[in-house]
């Protein structure tokens, strides 16, 4: 049945003050998504959510803050539990086990990690509020330059993915998560290695490409200088193989030197104002170890050199778009694999190579953060405007992203991965939305038919990681495009005019239908236009049973951009009755103890 939407403005919302709620929450919005929603197992009761978990029994419930058109509704205090004929309130540690309680019934399958890394992303949320509210505040300076607007955006991402049941679970010492953190505001200088010039192992896909690498620093005659990321250097400094580099003076320890790079929000990735260095970095960072795998560098500057006929179409199609290219990497050969990727960096083109003149880049995923942490958030960059002056932000922003993607898929056969952390919005003074500008090659995949003479050219183990069939291809830039990076942004825009989301939507709508008709009405987006439902990444599913990411499923969710206008109610289960034991007249008022 629909639900009726709760509708409670949210602009003057605020960073919570403890982890508590936030990680219960992300714990729920996983659940509905992946288990509850799609059995039929949610529904509204007044101004909360109850959520059943079928397998194990237990009722859960939130307050609602406010309603969603793709479920990914806003919550308010701590979750609860029925318990005893009322509501129990239930922390996160216990909501957590309910979860693995339920997930192991369904699966059949036991994991041991789950609770652990739940409270390692419990214990690096509140690491963050802890230091966002401490001296420097916030993180990125107070500067009021664009370079400083930028890492603001970069290093305010204080809680993580809301679909992810562990975002900010990771490995490594408190201490260096202190030093190198993004949401320490960190700044450090790069640990520089020489490496004697037969050693070195790299490939560019352009005159002058290792530039980055070269102008930090000066090496003896002989040598490549080799910049490493000191906390990767130190995890590595007693590898075997390159205590043997430096006995034999393969290697020279230079100390670290140089400009400081501040980390972005990938964490391995820094930017010193001028580049962006990729290192690998042997920690686990919520699914995976952070390492460039052989293939990955190989691939990063193959893909440059490919995909540069494309991008140089796109962006000359679709003004306000561009691609930063990976044009080089470089690392040191000694025989031993685990070094060369320990230590292999790759070189990313620097916003200065694409961006316009006068315009302030912000990382999309702080524009779209639930909570304005930074300056970047929609809600900062609309202060003070209405609604329809919120309307025209977003259709600028809808013509600067959609387009491009969905061209660079049926028109060239590439799947872009434009999920909120892959790309940087560019703002005018004004605060609206001018240009767009896609990152991190990593994510980028080819459909095979198109580019197979140039993967039949490649190595298999780096064609390999290449490619996606044509149904993944399309569910990934689905998810990425509507249910990662549209639906959170709508929910930013929402939180400030509840009303809009309807309208919203409805210029997805437009949009997808006029580029629907630019590509010749394909199978693909008439599907998207006739409502079919939007494919999720199950990251809870996924992260219970230790896949690779590459690996991860998708469940479907309800789709807003369907025939016929949203009218403002979501689909749901079954009414809060069917859900709520004992006679409705008794629970519909349930005792509350939260």
């Amino acid at each position: 049945m629909p639900l009726a939407p709760t509708r409670t403005a949210d602009a003057d919302r605020t960073v919570p003050l403890s982890a508590d709620e936030p990680v219960a929450h992300t714990l729920l919005n996983c659940l509905l998504r992946e288990i509850c929603g799609p059995e039929q197992q949610t529904a509204v009761d007044g101004a909360h959510l109850l959520l059943r978990l079928p397998r194990c029994g237990e009722l859960l419930r939130v307050g609602l803050r406010r309603t969603s058109l793709t479920g990914a509704h806003r919550f308010r205090g701590p979750a609860g539990r029925w318990s005893g004929g009322g509501w129990r309130e239930l922390g996160w540690r216990e909501l957590a086990d309910c979860a693995q309680r339920e997930l192991e019934l369904r699966t059949g399958v036991r994991n041991e990690e789950f609770r652990a890394q739940v409270a390692s992303s419990h214990a690096g949320v509140t690491a963050g509020l802890r230091r966002a509210a401490g001296p420097g505040h916030p993180p990125g300076g107070t500067g009021t330059g664009a370079d400083a607007r930028y890492l603001r955006s970069e290093q305010s991402l204080l809680f993580g993915h809301r679909f992810h049941p562990t975002p900010k679970s990771r490995t490594g010492s408190a201490e260096d998560w202190a030093r190198y953190a993004p949401e320490a505001g960190a700044r450090f200088p790069l640990r520089h290695l020489a490496v004697r010039a037969g050693l070195v192992r790299q490939e560019t896909a352009s005159p002058g490409a290792l530039a980055a690498l070269d102008r930090q620093g000066d090496v003896p005659d002989g040598y490549r200088l080799l910049p490493a990321h000191p906390w990767q250097y130190a995890m590595l400094r007693d590898h075997p193989a390159l205590r043997a580099a430096v006995r034999r003076g393969d290697v020279l320890d230079l100390g670290e030197r140089g400009a400081h790079f501040a980390p972005t929000a990938s964490v391995r990735t820094l930017y010193d104002g001028r580049d962006f260095l990729k290192f690998s970095l042997d920690v686990r960072i919520t699914n995976c170890v952070r390492k460039n795998a052989d293939y990955e560098l190989r691939g990063a500057v193959a893909l440059t050199r490919h995909l540069e006929p494309a991008a140089t179409a796109l962006a000359a199609r679709f003004p306000g778009c561009d691609l930063l290219r990976e044009p080089g990497y470089r690392t040191v050969d000694t025989g031993d694999r685990e070094l060369a990727e320990g230590l292999g960096v790759i070189v990313r083109e620097g916003l200065g190579a694409r961006l316009r003149p006068g315009t302030t880049p912000l990382l999309a995923a702080a524009v779209a953060d639930e909570h304005p942490a930074s300056d970047a958030q929609v809600g900062e960059l609309l202060r003070g405007a209405g609604p329809v002056a919120a309307l025209g932000w977003w259709d600028a922003y809808l013509s600067l992203l959609v387009p491009p993607v969905l061209a660079a898929y049926f028109d060239h056969g590439v799947v872009l991965e434009p999920h909120l952390q892959n790309v940087v919005l560019g703002v005018d003074a004004a605060g609206t939305p001018v240009q767009v500008l896609f990152r991190d090659l990593e994510g980028t995949k080819l459909l095979p038919e198109p580019h197979a003479a140039f993967l039949a050219g490649l190595p298999p183990e780096v064609a390999h990681p290449l490619v996606y069939p044509p149904g993944r291809g399309w569910d990934r830039v689905v998810y990425c495009l509507l249910v990662n990076h549209l639906s959170e942004t709508a929910a930013a825009l929402a939180d400030r005019h509840p009303a809009l989301e309807g309208e919203l939507w409805r210029a997805v709508r437009g949009v997808l239908r006029e580029r629907s008709a630019a590509h010749g009405e394909p199978a693909e987006l008439r599907a998207l236009l006739a409502g079919a439902p939007l494919p999720a990444k199950a990251n809870l599913l996924t992260r219970w049973g230790r896949a690779a990411d590459r690996e991860a499923g998708y469940v479907r969710i309800a789709s807003p951009v369907g025939p016929g206008a949203p009218d403002g109610t979501v689909a749901g289960g079954p009414a809060a009755s069917r859900l709520l034991p004992g006679p409705r007249a008794a629970a519909s008022r349930p005792r509350s103890t939260t």
